[in-house]
C-alpha cells in the first residue's frame, strides 16, 4: 500500500536572523562569531540611543558613544589594563547592535531570558575578536563600574536628572573625576569607534 504524503499546515518558523550592511546574516537564537563584523557593530551601535533618545542636543548620544566613554573611564579606573581588557569595555555593549538599548527597567521585566539571550551575543563578538567568551570577575565588575559612573553623567548632563536623583540611582561618581559630555553626530561617532577598535586589536 502506498504511504499517503502528509501535508502540514503549520505556518513556517518566524524569522530569527537579522541581514547585517556588510551582508551577513546573524542568527539571534544561535549567533555564530563567522557573522559578526566590526563594521556592523560600529553602524548600528553609532545609531542606537541611549535613554530611548531622551536626552538633549541636536544629535541622540549613541550606544557607540557611551563606550568610547566607558572605555576611557576603565582606563582610568585601571591603568595598568591590557588592550584585550580594554577592547572588552569598548564592546560591552556589542549585542545591542542588533538587539537595541533596553533600559534598565525593561531588562528587569523581560527576566533572566534576556540575559541568557544577551550573553550568547556577547559570546559570539568575543569569540570573534579573540576575547575570553566569559569576561574575568574584576574586569566585569570594574566595566560596570565605568558604566554607571558613565550612566551618572548622562542623566545629569544629558537626560534630566537632577544631582540628587542621580546619585540616588546611580551613586555619587569618584571624587575628581569629570566628564563633558556632548553628542556626536552618527557618522563621526561611527569612525571614532572603529579607530579606537583598530587601535585596541592591534597587538602592537
Amino acid at each position: 500500500m502506498a504511504r499517503t504524503a502528509r501535508h502540514s499546515n503549520a505556518p513556517p518558523a518566524p524569522r530569527a536572523w537579522q541581514r547585517m550592511l556588510s551582508g551577513r546574516r546573524l542568527d539571534l537564537l544561535d549567533p555564530s562569531p563567522l557573522d559578526v563584523e566590526i563594521e556592523d557593530i560600529a553602524h548600528g551601535l553609532a545609531r542606537v540611543a541611549r535613554w530611548n533618545g531622551q536626552t538633549i542636543g541636536k544629535h541622540a548620544f549613541s550606544v557607540a558613544q557611551h563606550s568610547l566613554v566607558v572605555e576611557d573611564i576603565c582606563r582610568k579606573l585601571a591603568p595598568e589594563w591590557d588592550k584585550k581588557r580594554r577592547l572588552m569595555a569598548l564592546l560591552h555593549d556589542a549585542p545591542e547592535y542588533v538587539i537595541g538599548d533596553m533600559i534598565s527597567p525593561f531588562k528587569a521585566a523581560l527576566g533572566l531570558d534576556y540575559k541568557a539571550f544577551e550573553a550568547k551575543l556577547e559570546a559570539a563578538v568575543h569569540l570573534r575578536f579573540g576575547l575570553p567568551v566569559q569576561m574575568p570577575a574584576i574586569v566585569k565588575t570594574t566595566i560596570k563600574r565605568a558604566d554607571i559612573i558613565c550612566a551618572y553623567f548622562e542623566a545629569v548632563q544629558l537626560a534630566g536628572f537632577t544631582e540628587a536623583e542621580a546619585k540616588r540611582f546611580f551613586g555619587a561618581p569618584p571624587r575628581g573625576m569629570a566628564l563633558k559630555l556632548k553628542p556626536m553626530e552618527t557618522a563621526a561617532v561611527q569612525e571614532a569607534f572603529l579607530k579606537r577598535f583598530r587601535s585596541l586589536i592591534d597587538p602592537a
